[in-house]
């Protein structure tokens, strides 16, 4: 049986930064690197495609960090 892969549904996935992160809240991830047991995600800003980068996977989990979706600052 095959090993379950870990954040299946990572890419396309769109997250809200609690604090602004250069410049920025709003990211889609682009793409993902697995380096043994750990998953990396690439995350781009949704309004510049030129401000892109690696982060952990699990720190998406952290809701003090990030959280699931585009939100308003109202919604945060």
């Amino acid at each position: 049986m095959p090993k379950k892969q870990k954040f299946p549904h990572l890419i396309g996935s769109k997250w809200t930064a609690m604090q602004e992160t250069f410049g920025w809240r709003h990211f889609v991830v682009v793409n993902r690197k697995n380096e043994g047991d750990l998953v990396f995600a690439e995350i781009k800003a949704a309004c510049d495609d030129s401000v892109r980068f690696w982060l952990n996977a699990k720190s998406l989990k952290h809701p003090s960090l990030w959280t699931p979706g585009w939100k308003t600052l109202k919604e945060m």
